[in-house]
């Protein structure tokens, strides 16, 4: 009997008039990366950068639910269960691929509709050109598995308004259309049913189109998004998430007798606390930060290191492996997470992903 089994390229790439088109092909697990997908997207960004026909490069995912999940974390779980030596090797070439993104030589324009989570957020923040819809849901919900905002978003972030991006940085919690573009991580908001025609237009540009002539074009399909609920909770959340330290933020949002401050302590509470205080540093240093590659080469020492600790395991069981959505964390509290046992996690003492660059 003849094989019938087919290889399904889990990213493809061709063109659509003058514009190239690259799309996420991973459904099934909302698209979420794996190191083949790495490699894919970064073969293909090379071929179509110094074709002088291509006017862009699109970036968008299959299936109706989301552009992308993340970084497929049950692979990593079990690489670093097993001690694999290459169990860094997914962030040793996603890292620098975000990086490659933000410096692009052609328009780079990702379609953000649905589902837009961790690593989702790196292939797609970093670009020139974000376009988010009603369907968008945007986060970094990285504490909740033990883990912590990564993908360049420590240098994202911290260029949100006021504390916006502590609070999504260290609550995870997810974000539509508005917020996204009040937080910097996107820019136009465009129906979801009009993004076919969006690419249809953007492939009418000429080819060497300018990241202006993009925009126009974009534009012309943009919408008002609605209401930000982070610009109108900016005041309670720059209160209460301006403080250097996880415990003083949990303090102020118990002083508070707001819903949106009662909810986002609650959801603290839940994650984990080594995570929590790592995120807040690596935040912090962002903002201080000169250069997305200084943040990347943070983030991944800070992975590196959490591949030897007991709560990333435990975050990925509680939410991927048994979904029991309960994970034990170790240690269980704040108060025993000393600062001291932090610094192991940011002892970044060269550069490993970029090094010709200076830290």
């Amino acid at each position: 009997m003849p094989d019938t089994t087919q290889q399904i390229d889990e990213v493809l790439s061709g063109r659509i008039g003058s514009a190239a088109v690259v799309r996420l092909n991973r459904p099934k697990a909302l698209n979420s990366l794996n190191l083949a997908m790495v490699r894919a997207m970064k073969t293909a960004m090379e071929r179509f950068a110094p074709d002088p026909d291509i006017s862009c490069l699109i970036l968008k995912g299959e299936g109706e639910r989301g552009l992308c999940a993340g970084g497929d974390i049950r692979v990593i779980h079990e690489m670093g269960k097993a001690k694999d030596a290459d169990r860094t090797r997914f962030w040793q070439e996603e890292f620098p691929l975000n990086y490659a993104i933000s410096h692009y030589g052609k328009p780079y324009v990702a379609l953000m509709d649905g589902i837009v989570m961790g690593g989702g957020v790196g292939v797609a923040s970093h670009g020139k050109h974000r376009v988010v819809t009603e369907r968008t849901r945007l986060a970094m919900p990285e504490t909740g598995i033990g883990y912590v905002p990564d993908v360049g978003a420590t240098w994202l972030l911290p260029r949100a308004p006021g504390e916006a991006g502590t609070w999504m940085g260290l609550t995870g919690e997810v974000i539509g259309a508005a917020d996204a573009i009040y937080a910097g991580l996107a820019d136009v908001c465009v129906p979801s049913e009009r993004l076919d025609v969006l690419v249809e237009t953007l492939g009418e540009l000429k080819g060497g189109a300018s990241d202006e002539q993009v925009r126009a074009v974009i534009d012309r399909f943009a919408v008002v998004p609605g209401e930000s609920r982070l610009e109108v909770n900016r005041d309670p959340i720059d209160r209460c998430f301006a403080f250097d330290t996880v415990e003083e933020i949990v303090e102020a949002l118990a002083k508070e007798d707001n819903e949106f401050a009662v909810a986002a302590r609650e959801v603290i509470a839940k994650r984990s606390p080594t995570s929590l205080k790592l995120a807040l540093r690596l935040l912090r240093l962002g903002r201080g930060s000169s250069s997305l590659v200084e943040c990347l080469e943070r983030e991944f020492t800070v992975a590196s290191e959490l591949l030897n600790n007991h709560d990333f395991y435990e975050g990925v069981r509680a939410a991927i492996i048994d979904k029991d959505r309960n994970p034990k964390w170790s240690p269980a509290t704040l108060e025993e997470v000393r600062e001291a046992d932090l610094e192991k996690y940011l002892a970044v003492r060269h550069p490993v992903l970029f090094p010709d660059h200076r830290l």
